[in-house]
């Protein structure tokens, strides 16, 4: 029973974090929306393939968290008083000691071999712990319509840039990747009957990968609090239109010059929602 729960959080855990596989990190990024349908879109920065992010953070953590037998205290048996250990009672120890690390270490690689398995399922047949993991993310994304440059910036980063243009008579996801099957969109744009855009960027709020979910999901997979190998948020969504602008979520609001409406958002660790707005386009 314990195993099976054991592989029920760690299957939870993977599922969690399979949402926020792909997240941004340093970037700008630029929408235009116009009246005569057409729209371009472009981002150019960084994006974090977590789960290579995450085994370089582990891989560190490994060499960090390597442990040293430490003798524990021993104590007269009838008086309680602390007294010095024989050779005995310290062979003893450190036969435990021994025990106990080779134990955890065999179920730690289990644990991560099934993970493995399972991220592997998650990254569309890339097995993150094969050293061309990244070379073949990289590649994959290139042969894809959009993605000008895609750079390896080794553990998990990627400094990419991606335009493209069109007419939008159809809804339009940023990033979708070739065989990912989760993924936080950065950007999406729905269009609507009535001819108004609903323009939402769930990835560009720190609530994408430090939610109390993504926290359970960390601890879940690492033993630990936090999210190490999660990238930090540093960027600015900028968006253009000569539509009409009936809802949105800056501090500021819209910036108007002459037919031209732009809103800025400036997302990092600070920003409370994610980028929201709502543009008539046609009547």
């Amino acid at each position: 029973m314990r195993r099976s729960g054991t592989i029920a959080v760690g299957l939870a855990a993977v599922l969690l974090l399979a949402g926020c596989m792909l997240l941004p990190g340093k970037f700008t990024s630029d929408l235009a929306l116009r009246k005569d349908g057409t729209f371009s879109f472009a981002y150019k920065g960084d994006i974090h393939l977590v789960a290579l992010s995450k085994m370089a953070a582990d891989e560190r953590n490994k060499k960090d968290g390597d442990a040293a037998f430490e003798p524990s205290t021993c104590f007269e048996e009838q008086s309680g008083e602390e007294r010095a250990c024989t050779a005995d009672e310290l062979a003893a120890q450190k036969q435990t000691w021994e025990e106990d690390i080779a134990a955890n270490k065999a179920s730690a690689a289990e644990k991560k071999k099934s993970e493995e398995a399972m991220m592997k399922t998650m990254l569309g047949g890339i097995d993150p712990s094969d050293p061309r993991a990244a070379q073949e993310f990289a590649d994959r994304l290139r042969r894809q319509n959009g993605w000008k440059s895609v750079i390896d910036k080794g553990d998990g980063r990627f400094e990419v840039e991606f335009a493209i243009a069109g007419r939008l008579d159809h809804d339009f996801t940023f990033p979708t990747i070739e065989r990912f099957p989760m993924l936080t969109p950065f950007v999406t744009l729905v269009r609507r009957t009535d001819g108004t855009v609903r323009v939402e960027a769930p990835a560009f709020s720190p609530s994408a990968s430090s939610s109390p979910m993504m926290g359970m999901a960390a601890a879940a997979a690492d033993g630990k609090n936090g999210a190490d190998g999660m990238p930090v948020l540093d960027g600015v969504l900028t968006l253009v239109t000569d539509g009409e602008i009936l809802a949105n979520n800056t501090d500021e609001g819209p910036a108007v010059k002459g037919a031209t409406k732009t809103l800025v958002w400036k997302v990092n660790a600070r920003t409370t929602a994610a980028p929201t707005a709502l543009v008539r386009t046609s009547p």
